[in-house]
């Protein structure tokens, strides 16, 4: 590339196809589009995973029990077996040596390691080395093929099995490229009182250092600058939505003291916690502004925060205005207007144009199962203004649904609506002005990564649990001796009135993944372990009708135990059932096994939860220690955001180009403070970023208009 022309910018990058590289033909060309690596620009952000350091790295004769670390070793044989009794399950044996000692490394399910870990190949494994009987072992490691490579400090790739592509290949790859570029140097769009400020490298020495470092001094200095480019562009589009919102919305100023809201906390037979409190000081300090709330209130399981939401609801109500609860399902629904009803008892609204100066609150459910007669009187007396708080499902917002003057809008477990139901709640607002929106979740995220994730939502965080409430003990039962004390317990609790759960991951039989289906548990436990206890089934493929039925038969003890899929992760409240069994736990994910737990231990009985199985990977292992360490949600959080990785923020986008490739919400947690902090003062200065050309190309480019959009959660 002739040098005295621009600098090159990402656009320029991404229009460089990476063929144009000596040593890409097309099958190399081909490997790397498995990558997703395309162009000079998908290259040079194709970042290292690890680092080797040839002077410090470790032997296997120096190994410690327990200890994770990186080993390089020379493959000295593979082998596969089926296992007995297991279905199709296999084991791979690979043993690998590097002159100190052998070191055998065991995969489940992957036999095509057989085919691509050759005697004579040199890899890089990494986990968690253990002994097994007098011998060193790894189970389910990360494998690396790096080729025979001599630098002192070697970068290893994310590889693929289908690719052929070593590290060596990639490195020199990235090598050539960086070459190519320096005549023209790369486009540095970051303003410069932010780079002195930090003490930041250039980009240039930024993908230099970070591709083929001379140290890991100068790699950390590298990943430090490229970190911040990637939380900053992330933030400067959130921030920059985030203001045009207020900008160009017209919302409510609500007045927050009012004598209906103090006669609900006059009623309240106990104490708000701290967290509770804050949270609602959070929320009205919002609510008395002339413009839209647009808040998230997360807490775990019991945190209280039906009662925070109640609270906004009531605002709106003193002023004269609506509030509305939308909720996933109709079994949610049904229990958030029964729990809402007594927790408002017999409260009154105070009302000068009524003779004794007060009438009633009314709080209304709409869900499609509401009969026609009662839904078109709901329906009419929400027009007219007669009805209060309006609790449903997507009913809410349905053509024909129309409201007096909605206030507050309370969307919970506002995950699972799409972002077209949520605007359509929100448009059933006055024209004049958007009602005010607080989201709700029950899946604890870590503030970091809210700040990102929700970056057009200030956060409200419930991280106490109301007094009283007793600690649910989480147990693993990994052996089938375990299994059996298990079900020994479910008997136990039952014969003292109690009920259980009983949780599968499928429904019927499938041949690809060996766990047990919610069907055959079902034929099982009535034949086999539970067969003198009364057994109910639930799961996705059930009618609306019979799911209804066999819920409302649980509820009131007409069933001991249900066994079910994960349709009852949300929102099944009953207080009586005080065991939780998991069967092949990890195959769950954090947040869906603490969700399960939060289950039970509603009542005033003690409660547990089982988790059962033997995982066949470290991260299925790690999932389930987390899980009996502690009950805490965020604290789970972040280990599952440990465990997840981070190519994407985004779990519900569409697949394409992630957003950080680099950045970590957990480790870089202060990067992401800093880069909101720079967005602000950018976006404030400078609103819509005519004054800064390049990082709004370079926005549009990374996360595209259907990321950007997807960042608006609401």
């Amino acid at each position: 590339m002739p040098a005295g022309d621009p600098a090159l910018t990402f656009r320029d990058l991404a229009e460089l196809p990476v063929n144009r590289l000596r040593g890409v033909g097309e099958k190399k060309a081909e490997g790397l589009a498995v990558h997703e690596i395309e162009t000079l620009l998908d290259l040079l952000q194709h970042y290292p995973r690890r680092y080797l350091d040839r002077t410090h790295q470790a032997h296997i004769g120096e190994l410690e029990p327990g200890e994770e670390v990186t080993v390089l070793g020379e493959v000295r044989s593979a082998r596969t077996q089926q296992l007995k009794g297991k279905g199709r399950r296999t084991l791979t044996n690979v043993i690998i040596g590097d002159g100190t000692g052998q070191l055998s490394l065991t995969f489940f399910n992957q036999p095509w390691r057989e085919r691509q870990l050759k005697p004579g190949m040199e890899l890089l494994v990494h986990g968690k080395a253990d002994t097994y009987r007098g011998a060193w072992q790894m189970v389910s490691p990360v494998v690396d093929l790096v080729g025979n490579q001599t630098g002192r400090i070697v970068p290893v790739y994310p590889q693929s099995e289908k690719t052929g592509l070593m590290t060596s290949d990639l490195a020199k790859f990235m090598e050539e490229a960086i070459a190519r570029c320096r005549p023209r140097g790369f486009a540095d769009p970051v303003p410069e009182a932010v780079l002195d400020r930090f003490d930041f490298v250039t980009r240039e020495a930024a993908f230099l250092g970070i591709h083929a470092p001379a140290s890991l001094t100068e790699k950390d200095a590298a990943r430090r600058r490229l970190v911040f480019d990637e939380l900053l562009r992330v933030q400067l589009e959130l921030v920059r939505r985030k203001r045009r919102i207020e900008r160009e919305t017209a919302g409510l100023a609500h007045s927050v003291n009012g004598e209906l809201v103090d006669r609900f906390h006059e009623r309240l037979s106990f104490s708000l916690t701290g967290a509770q409190q804050r949270a609602i000081d959070e929320i009205n300090h919002d609510l008395a502004l002339p413009r839209p709330m647009h808040r998230l209130l997360q807490g775990d399981v019991g945190s209280g925060k039906t009662l925070v939401a109640v609270n906004a609801l009531l605002i709106a109500v003193q002023g004269g205005y609506q509030g509305a609860l939308m909720v996933p399902t109709e079994v949610l629904a049904e229990q958030h207007h029964l729990g809402v009803t007594a927790m408002l008892g017999d409260l009154s609204v105070p009302d000068q144009t009524t003779l004794m100066g007060d009438r009633p609150l009314r709080v209304e459910l709409l869900t499609n199962r509401v009969g026609n007669a009662d839904r078109r009187k709901i329906l009419a007396e929400l027009v007219t203004g007669k009805v209060d708080i309006v609790i449903g499902t997507h009913a809410l917002i349905q053509d024909k649904v129309e409201y007096a003057s909605l206030g507050v809008v309370v969307i919970d477990e506002q995950h699972r609506f799409g972002v077209e139901q949520r605007a359509a709640l929100r448009d059933k607002g006055d024209d004049s002005a958007a009602p005010d929106v607080l989201v709700m979740t029950a899946t604890p995220i870590p503030r970091t990564a809210a700040m990102t994730v929700y970056g057009d939502l200030d956060v409200s965080v419930l991280d106490e649990l109301p007094p009283g409430r007793i600690p649910i003990e989480t147990i693993w039962a990994r052996t089938d001796e375990d299994e059996e004390t298990v079900w020994d317990v479910v008997r136990r609790e039952v014969a003292d009135g109690r009920q259980a759960y009983v949780v599968c991951p499928l429904i019927d039989e499938s041949e690809a993944i060996d766990v047990r289906s919610a069907e055959d548990t079902y034929g099982a436990l009535q034949t086999l372990e539970l067969s003198d206890l009364r057994l109910g089934l639930l799961h996705g493929r059930v009618t609306a009708a019979e799911k209804e039925a066999t819920m409302n038969s649980f509820r009131v003890g007409q069933i001991d135990v249900l066994v079910a899929t994960t349709v009852i992760e949300v929102g099944v409240d009953v207080p009586n059932a005080t065991v939780m069994v998991v069967l092949d736990a990890d195959r769950f994910g954090i947040a869906q096994l603490h969700q399960l737990r939060g289950r039970v231990g509603r009542g005033v009985h003690a409660s547990s939860c089982y988790l059962v199985g033997e995982p066949a990977t470290s991260d299925g292992e790690a999932r389930l220690e987390a899980l009996v360490a502690t009950t805490d949600g965020f604290e789970l959080a972040e280990v599952d955001l440990d465990l997840r990785g981070e190519g994407t923020i985004m779990g519900e986008r569409q697949k394409g180009r992630n957003d950080l490739k680099l950045a970590s919400l957990r480790r870089d947690k202060e990067w992401v403070a800093k880069a909101r902090e720079v967005a602000i003062k950018i976006i404030d200065a400078d609103p819509e970023l005519e004054s800064h050309p390049g990082l709004a190309e370079e926005i549009e480019l990374v996360l595209g208009d259907a990321d950007a959009d997807f960042l608006m959660k609401d």
